[in-house]
């Protein structure tokens, strides 16, 4: 239940919320050492493990650019970001969370739509849900989700919820809309 938390524009984090289970999963990241965009939440960062070695097991060479973010430094990045599309609110991240990855185009390390034709961001498509990952932010679904198409983002919602989201094309909001989200009664 804890890894469908819906986390968007609507629906923000309180500012003082920090995961207590922050660790940095073993995989390769754009970032620098003690950074805390090196961290996700225990389950995530496992799971990012593992796909990340599968990835690597079929000649995929995919990197972590942004896990972590913190309330302050969505702030910041908000604030420089001067009303850019696509830069969340503070509160608004699912980084915040520590479930959300940001994985990028290895050659330029930006951010960009075109990683969906790579190679990379193919596999990333294809092979996230076996791990428990979404695309977060799919392709004419922006309306719904409040964001544009992010390729690079991953989400982590586990094996189940990741499987069927991906399967029926639902993102995390229109599962929150039929109500699918509520523990059994």
């Amino acid at each position: 239940y804890l890894f469908s938390i819906l986390v968007n524009k609507k629906n923000p984090l309180n500012p003082h919320y920090i995961p207590s289970d922050l660790i940095e999963p073993d995989i390769p990241f754009y970032a620098p050492g003690n950074d805390p965009r090196r961290l996700l939440q225990r389950e995530a960062a496992i799971a990012a493990e593992e796909l990340f070695e599968r990835a690597q097991k079929e000649k995929i060479h995919l990197w972590g650019i942004s896990g972590y973010r913190s309330y302050k430094r969505q702030e910041e990045l908000f604030s420089s970001a001067n009303g850019r599309s696509g830069v969340a609110p503070p509160g608004c991240s699912e980084h915040q969370t520590g479930l959300a990855l940001d994985i990028p185009a290895r050659m330029n390390y930006e951010l960009e739509e075109s990683f969906a034709k790579t190679k990379e961001g193919c596999w990333l498509a294809h092979h996230c849900a076996l791990f428990g990952f979404i695309l977060r932010y799919p392709k004419n679904k922006e309306e719904i989700t409040g964001f544009p198409f992010e390729p690079w983002h991953i989400r982590y919602t586990g094996i189940g919820l990741a499987s069927s989201l991906t399967l029926t094309g639902m993102t995390l909001e229109e599962y929150y809309e039929r109500g699918l989200h509520l523990p059994p009664k």
